[in-house]
């Protein structure tokens, strides 16, 4: 096979000045990042990093992946007791229980719908302990890193709230808003209504122990988001917004506001019109725009929606074809999610608040707002 003319892997950072690069494989010793930009003299509360992490990692419940990781970030630079010191923060979380030869029998085949084929095509080689770079194992550094980019953001008001809306064929009657998403983590599916969630979580159960998969939606909401975030062309809100939501393992659809729904609808009803505010800036009676209008934010509540595939890995025979190109049948071992939904809802919420972190920044740097005196007052 004849790599393309790059042998290079780009493409592992993420923000303009709010920037995060990821680094590590799934079943090397660590996993890490470096974010760069995030402000001096803030106190980060590591309680919280490690809670959110929590929330991703895998081992958590019986219907998720069974590997056995604690995932405790060790911070290396960028932060001395407890305090940022304005410079590069990096940090990494050790791999504990990778089991690299429940990849041994399928290093040489193409396992359907994985970036097998795809990594090599590209590269020459690839990773098959579980999936290398390609693996959802990395989205923990993103976790970590949006631990930190939430309690940036909490201080000028902003909170970033997501939860499981959909499981399979099943799914919540409407979209919630940020104050009615309360106790998603009391749930092992992360669905706010208790019913439906009992509902998700026998689903994706049977599909378990038949040894399949099922997909499913993640819904967020942002509060607290000043007028006037993003760039007008092609770094616009909801672009931005897209790819990050869109560079998560197993995403396969975004959408905000009234997304696909709206083009069945007419702009007299979609329009959302504007009535004076009580602070004296204007608010709008409806909100099918989802909080951006023009690539920017407009004032109103966020908010946004994630469609995840079906989990790629089978617990069951499937046929492909070797690297000899050779009709073979995969019986796959490991431990993998019947579902990536109820881990995937801290994922969400870390990629939204580290992009609203970066167009924060670039806002306060190109505005001379008055956003960097209320950070200031909030944080003596």
């Amino acid at each position: 096979m004849h790599p393309l003319p790059s042998l290079t892997m780009a493409g592992s950072t993420i923000g303009t000045l709010f920037r995060l690069t990821t680094f590590g494989e799934s079943h090397g010793s660590a996993i890490g990042g470096i974010i760069d930009g995030f402000p001096a003299g803030f106190n980060i509360d590591l309680d919280a990093v490690n809670f959110e992490m929590q929330r991703r990692r895998p081992g958590q419940s019986s219907i998720t992946s069974q590997r056995n990781e604690t995932d405790w970030v060790e911070f290396l630079s960028g932060i001395k007791d407890g305090v940022t010191l304005g410079s590069p923060i990096s940090f990494i979380i050790r791999n504990s229980d990778e089991r690299s030869a429940d990849y041994e029998a399928i290093k040489d085949v193409y396992r359907p719908s994985h970036a097998d084929y795809t990594y090599e095509a590209k590269y020459g080689w690839r990773d098959e302990r579980g999936g290398g770079r390609a693996s959802a194992r990395e989205t923990a550094v993103r976790v970590a890193a949006g631990a930190l980019a939430k309690q940036l953001l909490a201080v000028y008001g902003i909170h970033v709230a997501a939860y499981v809306s959909q499981v399979g064929h099943i799914s919540l009657k409407r979209e919630l808003g940020f104050l009615e998403i309360k106790n998603v983590d009391s749930h092992p599916v992360r669905c706010p209504d208790s019913e439906t969630a009992d509902a998700m979580q026998a689903y994706i159960e049977h599909q378990r122990e038949s040894g399949d998969t099922c997909g499913g939606v993640i819904s967020a909401a942002v509060t607290g988001i000043p007028a006037g975030l993003g760039e007008p062309v092609f770094d616009k809100l909801s672009a931005t917004l897209a790819a990050a939501c869109m560079s998560i393992n197993a995403a396969h659809g975004f959408e905000y506001g009234s997304g696909f729904s709206g083009a069945s609808m007419k702009g007299s009803d979609h329009n959302d019109v504007f009535v004076p505010g009580s602070n004296g800036k204007p608010l709008t009676l409806t909100n099918h725009s989802g909080g951006i209008q023009g690539g920017l934010s407009n004032g109103m509540e966020l908010y946004f929606r994630v469609a995840f595939k079906p989990v790629s890995t089978l617990l069951r025979p499937q046929q492909t074809v070797n690297t000899s190109g050779e009709k073979v049948t995969i019986h796959p071992g490991g431990r993998h999610d019947p579902c990536v939904v109820p881990r995937a809802v801290p994922i969400v919420e870390a990629m939204a608040a580290l992009v609203i972190a970066d167009q924060l920044l670039r806002n306060t740097v190109s505005k001379k707002s008055n956003l960097d005196i209320i950070y200031r007052s909030s944080n003596t």
